[in-house]
Protein backbone atom coordinates (compact mmCIF):
# COMPACT_ATOMS: atom_id res chain seq x y z
CA UNK A 1 0.00 0.00 0.00
CA UNK A 2 1.24 3.47 -0.77
CA UNK A 3 1.79 6.04 1.96
CA UNK A 4 -1.65 7.54 2.61
CA UNK A 5 -0.07 10.45 4.43
CA UNK A 6 2.71 10.96 1.91
CA UNK A 7 1.78 14.62 1.42
CA UNK A 8 3.00 15.26 4.98
CA UNK A 9 6.52 14.33 3.88
CA UNK A 10 6.28 17.06 1.23
CA UNK A 11 4.87 19.68 3.60
CA UNK A 12 6.20 22.54 1.49
CA UNK A 13 4.29 22.00 -1.77
CA UNK A 14 1.29 20.39 -0.10
CA UNK A 15 1.03 23.31 2.30
CA UNK A 16 1.03 25.70 -0.65
CA UNK A 17 -2.07 23.98 -2.00
CA UNK A 18 -3.74 23.83 1.40
CA UNK A 19 -3.25 27.48 2.30
CA UNK A 20 -3.93 29.16 -1.06
CA UNK A 21 -7.03 29.34 -3.24
CA UNK A 22 -4.89 30.21 -6.24
CA UNK A 23 -1.80 28.15 -6.92
CA UNK A 24 0.33 26.60 -9.64
CA UNK A 25 1.42 22.95 -9.54
CA UNK A 26 4.51 22.05 -11.57
CA UNK A 27 5.17 18.41 -12.41
CA UNK A 28 7.68 16.34 -14.33
CA UNK A 29 4.96 14.37 -16.15
CA UNK A 30 1.31 15.17 -16.87
CA UNK A 31 -1.20 12.56 -17.99
CA UNK A 32 -4.21 14.64 -19.03
CA UNK A 33 -6.79 11.83 -19.12
CA UNK A 34 -7.30 12.20 -22.85
CA UNK A 35 -6.11 9.31 -25.02
CA UNK A 36 -2.42 9.57 -25.87
CA UNK A 37 -1.73 12.80 -23.94
CA UNK A 38 1.31 12.42 -21.72
CA UNK A 39 3.44 15.55 -21.46
CA UNK A 40 6.74 16.44 -19.76
CA UNK A 41 7.47 19.47 -17.56
CA UNK A 42 3.98 20.88 -17.21
CA UNK A 43 2.31 23.47 -15.03
CA UNK A 44 -1.33 23.56 -13.91
CA UNK A 45 -2.82 26.79 -12.57
CA UNK A 46 -5.74 26.29 -10.18
CA UNK A 47 -8.18 29.07 -9.31
CA UNK A 48 -10.43 27.92 -6.48
CA UNK A 49 -12.08 24.68 -7.57
CA UNK A 50 -11.34 25.11 -11.29
CA UNK A 51 -8.33 24.68 -13.52
CA UNK A 52 -7.40 28.02 -15.08
CA UNK A 53 -4.48 27.10 -17.33
CA UNK A 54 -2.35 24.08 -18.38
CA UNK A 55 0.87 24.13 -20.37
CA UNK A 56 4.65 23.95 -20.45
CA UNK A 57 6.33 25.25 -17.31
CA UNK A 58 8.46 27.57 -19.43
CA UNK A 59 5.32 29.06 -21.02
CA UNK A 60 3.51 29.95 -17.80
CA UNK A 61 1.69 33.25 -18.50
CA UNK A 62 2.70 36.30 -16.51
CA UNK A 63 -0.73 36.54 -14.85
CA UNK A 64 0.03 33.31 -12.94
CA UNK A 65 3.66 34.08 -12.13
CA UNK A 66 2.84 35.53 -8.69
CA UNK A 67 0.54 32.69 -7.66
CA UNK A 68 1.79 30.30 -4.97
CA UNK A 69 3.87 27.50 -6.48
CA UNK A 70 3.77 23.80 -5.49
CA UNK A 71 6.72 22.02 -7.07
CA UNK A 72 6.30 18.29 -7.78
CA UNK A 73 8.76 18.25 -10.65
CA UNK A 74 9.90 14.71 -9.82
CA UNK A 75 6.40 13.23 -9.96
CA UNK A 76 3.45 12.47 -12.25
CA UNK A 77 0.13 14.30 -12.20
CA UNK A 78 -3.03 12.71 -13.55
CA UNK A 79 -6.76 13.33 -13.10
CA UNK A 80 -8.41 12.00 -9.98
CA UNK A 81 -9.63 8.46 -10.58
CA UNK A 82 -13.29 7.54 -11.04
CA UNK A 83 -15.36 4.62 -9.71
CA UNK A 84 -18.48 4.17 -11.83
CA UNK A 85 -20.23 1.40 -9.87
CA UNK A 86 -20.27 1.60 -6.09
CA UNK A 87 -22.83 0.64 -3.44
CA UNK A 88 -22.45 2.79 -0.36
CA UNK A 89 -23.86 1.61 2.94
CA UNK A 90 -23.50 -0.93 5.72
CA UNK A 91 -22.71 -4.52 4.84
CA UNK A 92 -25.29 -7.22 5.62
CA UNK A 93 -25.03 -8.26 9.25
CA UNK A 94 -23.38 -5.02 10.32
CA UNK A 95 -25.30 -3.18 13.04
CA UNK A 96 -24.67 -0.78 15.91
CA UNK A 97 -23.98 -2.44 19.25
CA UNK A 98 -27.19 -1.40 21.00
CA UNK A 99 -30.18 -3.32 22.33
CA UNK A 100 -32.48 -2.16 19.50
CA UNK A 101 -30.29 -1.70 16.39
CA UNK A 102 -33.33 -1.46 14.09
CA UNK A 103 -33.90 2.10 15.32
CA UNK A 104 -30.54 3.17 13.97
CA UNK A 105 -30.44 1.44 10.59
CA UNK A 106 -30.60 4.58 8.48
CA UNK A 107 -28.04 6.53 10.50
CA UNK A 108 -25.72 3.53 10.60
CA UNK A 109 -26.06 3.14 6.85
CA UNK A 110 -25.25 6.82 6.27
CA UNK A 111 -22.11 6.70 8.41
CA UNK A 112 -20.92 3.54 6.66
CA UNK A 113 -21.52 5.27 3.33
CA UNK A 114 -19.27 8.15 4.32
CA UNK A 115 -16.58 5.77 5.56
CA UNK A 116 -16.53 3.83 2.30
CA UNK A 117 -16.53 7.00 0.22
CA UNK A 118 -13.53 8.28 2.17
CA UNK A 119 -11.75 4.96 1.66
CA UNK A 120 -12.13 5.39 -2.09
CA UNK A 121 -10.97 8.99 -1.96
CA UNK A 122 -7.89 7.92 -0.01
CA UNK A 123 -6.90 5.81 -3.03
CA UNK A 124 -7.14 8.83 -5.33
CA UNK A 125 -10.76 8.30 -6.42
CA UNK A 126 -12.22 11.81 -6.64
CA UNK A 127 -15.58 10.90 -8.23
CA UNK A 128 -17.80 7.89 -7.53
CA UNK A 129 -21.16 6.84 -8.91
CA UNK A 130 -23.51 5.09 -6.53
CA UNK A 131 -25.65 2.52 -8.33
CA UNK A 132 -27.89 1.35 -5.52
CA UNK A 133 -28.26 2.91 -2.09
CA UNK A 134 -30.96 2.32 0.54
CA UNK A 135 -32.93 5.28 1.85
CA UNK A 136 -31.40 7.54 -0.84
CA UNK A 137 -28.41 7.73 1.48
CA UNK A 138 -26.14 8.49 -1.48
CA UNK A 139 -28.08 11.69 -2.16
CA UNK A 140 -27.55 12.82 1.44
CA UNK A 141 -23.89 11.80 1.21
CA UNK A 142 -23.47 13.88 -1.95
CA UNK A 143 -25.03 16.90 -0.32
CA UNK A 144 -22.97 16.58 2.87
CA UNK A 145 -19.72 16.46 0.90
CA UNK A 146 -20.82 19.30 -1.39
CA UNK A 147 -21.69 21.41 1.66
CA UNK A 148 -18.28 20.81 3.22
CA UNK A 149 -19.67 18.86 6.17
CA UNK A 150 -17.25 16.04 5.37
CA UNK A 151 -14.35 15.36 3.03
CA UNK A 152 -14.90 12.88 0.26
CA UNK A 153 -15.16 12.29 -3.48
CA UNK A 154 -17.77 13.87 -5.72
CA UNK A 155 -20.83 11.59 -5.53
CA UNK A 156 -23.16 10.79 -8.43
CA UNK A 157 -26.26 9.30 -6.80
CA UNK A 158 -28.86 6.84 -8.10
CA UNK A 159 -30.73 6.13 -4.88
CA UNK A 160 -32.49 2.78 -4.70
CA UNK A 161 -32.57 0.55 -7.78
CA UNK A 162 -35.85 0.18 -9.68
CA UNK A 163 -36.83 -3.48 -10.00
CA UNK A 164 -39.86 -5.69 -10.52
CA UNK A 165 -41.91 -7.04 -7.63
CA UNK A 166 -39.78 -9.82 -6.17
CA UNK A 167 -37.02 -8.87 -8.63
CA UNK A 168 -33.33 -8.44 -8.00
CA UNK A 169 -32.61 -6.49 -4.79
CA UNK A 170 -36.32 -5.97 -4.10
CA UNK A 171 -35.71 -5.55 -0.36
CA UNK A 172 -33.67 -2.39 -0.92
CA UNK A 173 -35.30 -1.13 -4.11
CA UNK A 174 -38.45 0.32 -5.62
CA UNK A 175 -40.75 -2.38 -7.06
CA UNK A 176 -42.76 -1.70 -10.23
CA UNK A 177 -45.18 -3.76 -12.31
CA UNK A 178 -46.64 -1.51 -15.00
CA UNK A 179 -45.73 1.33 -17.31
CA UNK A 180 -47.40 3.78 -14.94
CA UNK A 181 -45.47 2.27 -12.00
CA UNK A 182 -42.25 2.79 -13.94
CA UNK A 183 -43.02 6.41 -14.76
CA UNK A 184 -43.96 7.10 -11.16
CA UNK A 185 -40.78 5.46 -9.84
CA UNK A 186 -38.58 7.53 -12.14
CA UNK A 187 -40.41 10.72 -11.18
CA UNK A 188 -40.15 9.85 -7.49
CA UNK A 189 -36.40 9.28 -7.82
CA UNK A 190 -36.13 12.62 -9.61
CA UNK A 191 -38.05 14.24 -6.74
CA UNK A 192 -35.64 12.61 -4.27
CA UNK A 193 -32.70 14.32 -6.00
CA UNK A 194 -30.91 11.52 -7.81
CA UNK A 195 -28.47 12.09 -10.65
CA UNK A 196 -28.84 8.70 -12.37
CA UNK A 197 -31.68 6.21 -12.73
CA UNK A 198 -30.65 2.59 -12.06
CA UNK A 199 -32.83 -0.41 -12.96
CA UNK A 200 -32.40 -4.16 -12.67
CA UNK A 201 -32.74 -5.42 -16.23
CA UNK A 202 -32.08 -9.02 -15.14
CA UNK A 203 -32.15 -11.14 -12.02
CA UNK A 204 -29.23 -11.03 -9.64
CA UNK A 205 -26.95 -13.38 -7.77
CA UNK A 206 -27.79 -12.13 -4.29
CA UNK A 207 -31.58 -12.29 -4.58
CA UNK A 208 -33.23 -15.71 -4.11
CA UNK A 209 -35.94 -16.48 -6.61
CA UNK A 210 -34.45 -14.50 -9.48
CA UNK A 211 -32.58 -15.92 -12.45
CA UNK A 212 -29.53 -13.98 -13.53
CA UNK A 213 -29.93 -15.12 -17.13
CA UNK A 214 -33.56 -13.94 -17.46
CA UNK A 215 -34.73 -10.42 -18.30
CA UNK A 216 -37.00 -8.72 -15.74
CA UNK A 217 -38.43 -6.04 -18.04
CA UNK A 218 -39.78 -6.04 -21.58
CA UNK A 219 -38.25 -3.72 -24.16
CA UNK A 220 -41.35 -1.52 -23.92
CA UNK A 221 -40.99 -1.25 -20.15
CA UNK A 222 -37.30 -0.38 -20.35
CA UNK A 223 -37.93 2.12 -23.12
CA UNK A 224 -40.61 3.79 -20.97
CA UNK A 225 -38.10 4.04 -18.13
CA UNK A 226 -35.41 5.43 -20.43
CA UNK A 227 -37.74 7.96 -22.07
CA UNK A 228 -39.00 9.25 -18.72
CA UNK A 229 -35.51 9.44 -17.22
CA UNK A 230 -34.12 11.25 -20.25
CA UNK A 231 -37.08 13.65 -20.23
CA UNK A 232 -36.08 14.60 -16.70
CA UNK A 233 -32.40 14.87 -17.58
CA UNK A 234 -31.11 11.65 -16.05
CA UNK A 235 -28.97 8.96 -17.71
CA UNK A 236 -30.01 5.34 -17.23
CA UNK A 237 -27.82 2.56 -15.91
CA UNK A 238 -28.95 -1.05 -15.78
CA UNK A 239 -27.84 -4.10 -13.87
CA UNK A 240 -27.61 -6.81 -16.55
CA UNK A 241 -26.09 -10.28 -16.29
CA UNK A 242 -28.15 -12.22 -18.81
CA UNK A 243 -27.72 -11.81 -22.55
CA UNK A 244 -31.48 -11.49 -22.98
CA UNK A 245 -31.62 -8.55 -20.58
CA UNK A 246 -28.54 -6.93 -22.10
CA UNK A 247 -30.10 -7.13 -25.55
CA UNK A 248 -33.35 -5.57 -24.37
CA UNK A 249 -31.48 -2.78 -22.58
CA UNK A 250 -29.51 -1.97 -25.72
CA UNK A 251 -32.69 -1.87 -27.78
CA UNK A 252 -34.34 0.39 -25.21
CA UNK A 253 -31.49 2.92 -25.41
CA UNK A 254 -29.88 2.76 -21.97
CA UNK A 255 -26.69 4.72 -21.33
CA UNK A 256 -24.75 2.35 -19.08
CA UNK A 257 -24.61 -1.41 -18.52
CA UNK A 258 -23.31 -2.79 -15.24
CA UNK A 259 -21.72 -6.26 -15.38
CA UNK A 260 -22.28 -7.30 -19.00
CA UNK A 261 -21.87 -10.93 -17.98
CA UNK A 262 -23.48 -12.56 -21.06
CA UNK A 263 -25.23 -15.45 -19.31
CA UNK A 264 -27.28 -17.50 -21.76
CA UNK A 265 -30.70 -19.04 -21.13
CA UNK A 266 -29.11 -22.34 -20.09
CA UNK A 267 -27.10 -20.60 -17.36
CA UNK A 268 -23.77 -20.82 -19.14
CA UNK A 269 -21.57 -17.84 -20.01
CA UNK A 270 -21.23 -17.19 -23.76
CA UNK A 271 -19.97 -13.91 -25.18
CA UNK A 272 -22.16 -12.53 -27.99
CA UNK A 273 -19.94 -10.63 -30.48
CA UNK A 274 -22.86 -9.23 -32.50
CA UNK A 275 -24.46 -7.82 -29.38
CA UNK A 276 -21.11 -6.36 -28.34
CA UNK A 277 -20.92 -4.62 -31.71
CA UNK A 278 -24.36 -3.10 -31.11
CA UNK A 279 -23.26 -1.85 -27.68
CA UNK A 280 -20.19 -0.24 -29.25
CA UNK A 281 -22.19 1.29 -32.11
CA UNK A 282 -24.63 2.91 -29.67
CA UNK A 283 -21.83 4.22 -27.47
CA UNK A 284 -23.10 2.54 -24.31
CA UNK A 285 -20.65 2.45 -21.41
CA UNK A 286 -20.01 -0.91 -19.77
CA UNK A 287 -18.36 -1.87 -16.52
CA UNK A 288 -17.09 -5.43 -16.42
CA UNK A 289 -17.53 -6.26 -12.74
CA UNK A 290 -18.79 -9.72 -13.54
CA UNK A 291 -18.96 -12.97 -11.56
CA UNK A 292 -16.85 -15.95 -12.57
CA UNK A 293 -17.86 -17.67 -15.80
CA UNK A 294 -19.88 -20.87 -15.78
CA UNK A 295 -18.48 -23.41 -16.49
CA UNK A 296 -15.44 -22.11 -14.56
CA UNK A 297 -12.46 -20.75 -16.48
CA UNK A 298 -9.03 -21.31 -14.97
CA UNK A 299 -7.09 -18.12 -14.25
CA UNK A 300 -10.01 -15.81 -15.02
CA UNK A 301 -9.87 -12.24 -13.66
CA UNK A 302 -12.70 -10.33 -11.99
CA UNK A 303 -13.28 -8.70 -15.40
CA UNK A 304 -13.98 -11.83 -17.49
CA UNK A 305 -15.39 -10.12 -20.59
CA UNK A 306 -13.08 -7.10 -20.57
CA UNK A 307 -10.81 -8.10 -23.43
CA UNK A 308 -13.65 -9.33 -25.65
CA UNK A 309 -15.57 -6.10 -25.18
CA UNK A 310 -12.45 -3.99 -25.71
CA UNK A 311 -11.68 -5.77 -28.97
CA UNK A 312 -15.19 -4.96 -30.18
CA UNK A 313 -14.76 -1.26 -29.43
CA UNK A 314 -17.03 -1.12 -26.37
CA UNK A 315 -16.41 1.82 -24.02
CA UNK A 316 -15.20 -0.01 -20.91
CA UNK A 317 -15.11 1.94 -17.64
CA UNK A 318 -13.80 1.28 -14.16
CA UNK A 319 -16.82 0.11 -12.23
CA UNK A 320 -16.08 -2.64 -9.71
CA UNK A 321 -19.35 -3.21 -7.81
CA UNK A 322 -17.59 -1.69 -4.82
CA UNK A 323 -19.41 -2.56 -1.61
CA UNK A 324 -21.39 -5.44 -3.11
CA UNK A 325 -18.63 -7.74 -4.37
CA UNK A 326 -15.28 -6.17 -3.50
CA UNK A 327 -14.51 -3.60 -0.78
CA UNK A 328 -13.45 0.01 -1.43
CA UNK A 329 -9.79 -0.77 -0.76
CA UNK A 330 -9.83 -3.12 -3.78
CA UNK A 331 -10.23 -0.34 -6.37
CA UNK A 332 -6.60 -0.41 -7.54
CA UNK A 333 -6.69 -4.20 -7.53
CA UNK A 334 -9.49 -3.87 -10.07
CA UNK A 335 -7.24 -1.83 -12.36
CA UNK A 336 -4.55 -4.49 -12.13
CA UNK A 337 -7.17 -7.10 -13.01
CA UNK A 338 -8.03 -5.18 -16.18
CA UNK A 339 -4.36 -5.25 -17.13
CA UNK A 340 -4.21 -8.97 -16.37
CA UNK A 341 -7.18 -9.38 -18.72
CA UNK A 342 -5.10 -7.98 -21.56
CA UNK A 343 -6.28 -4.36 -21.60
CA UNK A 344 -3.41 -1.94 -22.44
CA UNK A 345 -2.26 0.23 -19.56
CA UNK A 346 -2.97 3.50 -21.39
CA UNK A 347 -6.51 2.29 -22.10
CA UNK A 348 -7.05 1.48 -18.42
CA UNK A 349 -6.05 4.98 -17.37
CA UNK A 350 -8.51 6.50 -19.88
CA UNK A 351 -11.19 4.10 -18.62
CA UNK A 352 -10.47 5.29 -15.07
CA UNK A 353 -10.47 9.02 -15.82
CA UNK A 354 -12.00 10.83 -18.81
CA UNK A 355 -14.18 7.99 -20.09
CA UNK A 356 -15.37 7.03 -16.61
CA UNK A 357 -16.25 10.65 -15.88
CA UNK A 358 -18.23 10.89 -19.12
CA UNK A 359 -20.01 7.62 -18.26
CA UNK A 360 -21.40 9.10 -15.04
CA UNK A 361 -22.47 12.42 -16.50
CA UNK A 362 -19.34 14.43 -15.69
CA UNK A 363 -18.01 15.11 -19.19
CA UNK A 364 -16.51 18.59 -19.19
CA UNK A 365 -16.37 18.59 -15.39
CA UNK A 366 -14.00 15.84 -14.27
CA UNK A 367 -11.63 13.20 -15.60
CA UNK A 368 -9.45 15.55 -17.67
CA UNK A 369 -6.78 18.06 -16.69
CA UNK A 370 -7.66 21.05 -18.85
CA UNK A 371 -8.90 24.62 -18.40
CA UNK A 372 -12.46 24.96 -17.03
CA UNK A 373 -12.47 21.43 -15.57
CA UNK A 374 -12.69 20.96 -11.83
CA UNK A 375 -9.29 20.57 -10.19
CA UNK A 376 -9.44 16.86 -9.33
CA UNK A 377 -5.77 15.99 -9.23
CA UNK A 378 -3.69 12.99 -8.20
CA UNK A 379 0.10 13.24 -7.86
CA UNK A 380 2.05 9.98 -7.69
CA UNK A 381 5.64 8.84 -7.53
CA UNK A 382 6.44 7.18 -10.86
CA UNK A 383 4.64 6.93 -14.18
CA UNK A 384 1.50 4.73 -14.18
CA UNK A 385 1.86 4.39 -17.96
CA UNK A 386 4.98 2.38 -17.20
CA UNK A 387 3.67 0.60 -14.09
CA UNK A 388 0.23 0.82 -12.49
CA UNK A 389 1.90 0.33 -9.11
CA UNK A 390 2.80 4.03 -9.29
CA UNK A 391 -0.82 4.69 -8.29
CA UNK A 392 -0.01 3.15 -4.90
CA UNK A 393 2.61 5.84 -4.24
CA UNK A 394 0.30 8.80 -3.78
CA UNK A 395 1.88 12.12 -2.88
CA UNK A 396 -1.14 14.44 -3.02
CA UNK A 397 -4.89 14.10 -3.64
CA UNK A 398 -6.90 17.19 -4.59
CA UNK A 399 -10.68 17.18 -4.93
CA UNK A 400 -12.24 20.25 -6.54
CA UNK A 401 -9.19 22.32 -5.71
CA UNK A 402 -8.91 21.25 -2.07
CA UNK A 403 -6.42 18.88 -0.45
CA UNK A 404 -8.07 15.63 0.60
CA UNK A 405 -6.70 14.17 3.83
CA UNK A 406 -6.54 10.37 3.45
CA UNK A 407 -7.90 7.99 6.05
CA UNK A 408 -6.17 4.69 6.88
CA UNK A 409 -6.86 2.03 4.23
CA UNK A 410 -6.04 -1.65 4.66
CA UNK A 411 -4.02 -3.31 1.94
CA UNK A 412 -6.11 -5.53 -0.34
CA UNK A 413 -4.42 -8.79 -1.23
CA UNK A 414 -6.72 -9.86 -4.04
CA UNK A 415 -8.63 -13.00 -4.71
CA UNK A 416 -6.79 -16.16 -3.76
CA UNK A 417 -8.12 -19.69 -4.09
CA UNK A 418 -7.51 -22.65 -1.85
CA UNK A 419 -7.23 -26.27 -2.97
CA UNK A 420 -11.04 -26.56 -3.15
CA UNK A 421 -11.40 -23.54 -5.44
CA UNK A 422 -12.81 -21.23 -2.75
CA UNK A 423 -11.64 -17.61 -2.51
CA UNK A 424 -10.51 -15.57 0.48
CA UNK A 425 -13.01 -12.85 -0.40
CA UNK A 426 -16.32 -13.51 1.35
CA UNK A 427 -18.39 -11.42 -1.05
CA UNK A 428 -16.81 -12.85 -4.20
CA UNK A 429 -17.19 -16.40 -2.88
CA UNK A 430 -20.83 -15.75 -2.05
CA UNK A 431 -21.29 -14.49 -5.62
CA UNK A 432 -19.99 -17.75 -7.06
CA UNK A 433 -21.84 -19.96 -4.57
CA UNK A 434 -25.22 -18.30 -5.16
CA UNK A 435 -24.66 -18.58 -8.92
CA UNK A 436 -24.11 -22.32 -8.72
CA UNK A 437 -27.11 -22.84 -6.41
CA UNK A 438 -29.43 -20.80 -8.63
CA UNK A 439 -28.47 -22.80 -11.70
CA UNK A 440 -29.07 -26.12 -9.91
CA UNK A 441 -32.44 -25.09 -8.50
CA UNK A 442 -33.91 -23.35 -11.52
Amino acid sequence: MGNNNAHDTHAGPANVVETNERYVVTVGRLITGRPGESLADQAVAVDGRRIAWVGDVAALPAEYADWARADYSGYTLLPGLVETHAHFGARPGSAPNVSDPARHVQGWNALHSLHWAQQLASLGVTSAQSLGSKYFTDVALREAINAGLAEGPRIVAAGSMITTTGGHDWKDSGEVDSLDDIRHAVRDHHKAGVDTIKAAATGGFFTPGTAQWKAQFTVEELRTLVDEAHRLGHPVAVHAHGTQGIRRAVEAGVDYIAHGTFISDDGTTRFDPELADQIAEKGIYVDVAAPPSYPPVEGETIAPRALDLYRHGVKIVTGHDIGAVIPPNAYLYGLHQLEASGIPRAEILVAATSRAAAAIGLAGVAGVIAPEYDADLLIVDGNPLDDLNALERRQLIITRGQVFHPVPVEEYHGRKRDGKGHTNNVLEERFARVSRAALQNW
